[in-house]
Order: structure tokens, then C-alpha cells, then sequence
């Protein structure tokens, strides 16, 4: 259960923040203002952060007195705290970075001179974008979504505080591990942290020959 519930976590995650990702990373990529340097460090704080710190004050966010708390209550849905959908938002925001850097990397490294290209030929912005933008970002949106999937089930410290270690709603497979090694079962926390090292392992391997194969096309 603990493997199934991390995998949903990651997945949806994943696909959250691509799509919360993508015009965010768009527009620090091509903003040349001065409020885009203050989103660019609230976007990366988590990752010099405490997860500890991080997942605090999101617990009192989504707490009974926290805005976000007050808002779920007001709308019926109570509170998201040791909650599944409370993951996901401790997820999306933790996870965040890695998903928004390698997509605003992808997009500097486009250029200017494809969107004048299509411009001459009279594609409008949105066409741009989808037809032009997104096929060249493409190694970027692998990334992103490697990166965030592999760093969301490693998470610990921010789901912890947030879900709690409960089994069967909130109980992923680092808190299982956790929940192994307070109970001196260390061969079933070998299991499991062998196979998070080996899936870790595997993604960053595909990471480097993906990045080797960009670096050969160009």
C-alpha cells in the first residue's frame, strides 16, 4: 500500500507541476523585471530550506487558524492536514524547483529567433508556443518530470509533518521506512531503502544519456 499510495503521489504531482510549471518557467525565461529575481528565489527556497521548516509552515497554513485552512473549511472540503490531497500540496511546493529550473533552462536556450521566425509567418503567440516552443523544450519537459517524480519519492521531512505516518491515507515509502527502522526491523527498511536507492540510481543514469544525446544534436 505505502509503494502504490508514493507512486500516485509522485505521479500526480508530476503532472501538477508541469502544468503550473510551464508558463511560470516561461515567463521568468523572457521577464527581465525586477519582481522576476523575487519569484525566482521564493520558487527555489525549497531547496535551501529544512525540509522540517518547510513542512511546519505549511502544516499551520493548512491548520484550523491557517489561510489556507480557513479556506478549505469555508468551502466544505475541511481541513487538508494528514490528508492525501495535503501531500500533494506539500509535494507540489517542495518539488517545485525541480520542475521550474529545467524548464526555464529550456527555454533561454531557445532563442529569440524562432518565435521572429514564426512571427514572419504570421503564427500567433499561442500557435507559437505549442507548435515551436514546447517541440524544442521537449528534453526540458523529461527532466522536469524525472526530476520531480524521483525527488517526490524520496520525499521525508515534509511529508511527515504534514500527513503524518498514518497507514493506508498518509503512510508513503520514506515515512514506511522511518516506521521500520523505529521499530528495529532492519531488514524490511533494507528492503525498501535498497530499491529507493537502485530507482535513484536509474533515473539519473537516464538523465545523463539524456543530456549527452541534447549535447550531441547541438
Amino acid at each position: 500500500m505505502p509503494i502504490k499510495l508514493t507512486l500516485e503521489l509522485a505521479t500526480i504531482t508530476t503532472v501538477v507541476l508541469i502544468v503550473i510549471a510551464t508558463p511560470l518557467a516561461w515567463w521568468l525565461a523572457n521577464a527581465k523585471s525586477k519582481l522576476s529575481s523575487i519569484i525566482t528565489s521564493i520558487v527555489t527556497l525549497p531547496l535551501v530550506l529544512p525540509p522540517s521548516v518547510l513542512g511546519f509552515y505549511l502544516l499551520v497554513a493548512m491548520g484550523p487558524n491557517g489561510p489556507l485552512g480557513k479556506l478549505t473549511e469555508a468551502l466544505g472540503l475541511g481541513l487538508l492536514t494528514f490528508t492525501f490531497p495535503g501531500l500533494v500540496i506539500g509535494s507540489v511546493v517542495y518539488s517545485m524547483p525541480f520542475a521550474i529550473q529545467p524548464l526555464q533552462g529550456a527555454f533561454e536556450a531557445i532563442g529569440r529567433r524562432p518565435l521572429e521566425v514564426a512571427a514572419t509567418l504570421r503564427a500567433k503567440p499561442l500557435d507559437t508556443f505549442f507548435n515551436v516552443v514546447i517541440p524544442l523544450a521537449r528534453p526540458g519537459f523529461v527532466t522536469a518530470s524525472l526530476l520531480t517524480f524521483a525527488h517526490t519519492i524520496g520525499e521525508f521531512g515534509v511529508v511527515l509533518m504534514i500527513g503524518g505516518n498514518v497507514p493506508g491515507k498518509t503512510q508513503v515509502v520514506s515515512t514506511e521506512i522511518y516506521s521500520y527502522v523505529e521499530a528495529m526491523e532492519y531488514s524490511k527498511a533494507h528492503w525498501l531503502a535498497g530499491g529507493m536507492v537502485i530507482f535513484s540510481f536509474f533515473v539519473l543514469l537516464g538523465l545523463t544519456f539524456l543530456n549527452k544525446k541534447n549535447q550531441r544534436m547541438f
